[in-house]
């Protein structure tokens, strides 16, 4: 029986993911998620998909990343 090394259950259905030569041990998708899905630069969201690419980082939104850059020129935020 092996555990998630995200939440510590025990479980014979754990599966392993291998990302960069490291290979990671998970019960459920969540937690696999949760640990190797990227966070948005401005809200923090796991991103779970391509996301929105900028020379300022990588973002889960158009909005997010619109809205890192106005924060870093000193601008509000778009509406």
């Amino acid at each position: 029986m092996a555990k998630c090394e995200q939440c510590g259950n025990e479980s014979d259905w754990t599966f392993t993911v291998g990302i960069g030569g490291k290979t990671h041990i998970f019960d459920s998708f969540e937690c696999a998620l949760f640990t190797v899905a990227r966070p948005c630069g401005h809200c923090g969201t796991r991103i779970l998909g391509h996301g929105v690419q900028s020379p300022m980082g990588l973002f889960c939104c158009a909005h997010c990343a619109q809205a890192f850059d106005a924060a870093i020129d000193g601008q509000p935020p778009p509406s």
